[in-house]
């Protein structure tokens, strides 16, 4: 989530950098609204959250941001670093505070990937029954003998109905697939990643089964 009272969605900057943070998360919504943010953010139950928050506005919600348990990381997004360097380097869920938005980007695409390796561990591992689950899961996917074609326009009409992903991105993977291995396609910079780990961390098996040709050309 975006957190900043001065937010103009209507200037080519701000969407520029939504696009890019985008390909690092599998979604982000912005919020100009304090309270409207932290009833948003008490709402998500199987799902870590990462929080940018203008400085102006961060020292006023401390207690708050603490308080939330899903809210794993937050950055602050400001003018006047070392002002605002002398309140946040107290609180242990904020990373750290910058000045510029690429920053903020590489520190979440790090926080991001350790987030997502812990979850996807305790999610195959935490608990006898749903272990059995997935591992039938996997096995089943991995023994699927369909037509990749059919597959990948399932998967673009899917993403097509999601509100986060973005066109041009779903335009390149619909005529660009075979042109690139599956590790590519996992490794750049696009939705494939965020939305596999997103359906592993939440076990949800539309998303699974949705990719699972993808899931089964990593695998081979």
């Amino acid at each position: 989530v975006w957190l900043d009272a001065n937010i103009d969605e209507s200037k080519e900057d701000f969407q520029n950098t939504l696009k890019h943070l985008r390909q690092i998360v599998a979604s982000i919504t912005t919020f100009t609204d304090t309270q409207q943010c932290f009833d948003f953010l008490s709402g998500i139950t199987k799902e870590k959250a990462f929080m940018i928050v203008a400085g102006s506005l961060g020292q006023k919600i401390v207690s708050e941001m603490e308080a939330i348990p899903q809210l794993e990381s937050v950055y602050v997004f400001c003018s006047n670093q070392s002002y605002h360097e002398q309140w946040a380097n107290k609180i242990p869920k904020i990373k750290g505070v910058y000045t510029k938005i690429e920053s903020i980007c590489k520190a979440l695409e790090i926080d991001r990937q350790r987030c997502d390796q812990a979850m996807i561990s305790v999610s195959f591992n935490g608990l006898d029954p749903l272990f059995m689950y997935t591992q039938l899961l996997k096995e089943a996917l991995l023994e699927i003998e369909d037509d990749d074609r059919k597959s990948l326009k399932d998967l673009t009409e899917y993403c097509r109905e999601q509100d986060d992903i973005l066109e041009d991105q779903i335009k390149l993977i619909e005529r660009g697939y075979r042109d690139h291995t599956p590790i590519w396609w996992y490794t750049a910079p696009y939705f494939m990643y965020s939305m596999l780990n997103r359906g592993l961390r939440q076990m949800g098996v539309d998303i699974i089964l949705k990719m699972g040709f993808f899931i089964r050309h990593l695998h081979q």
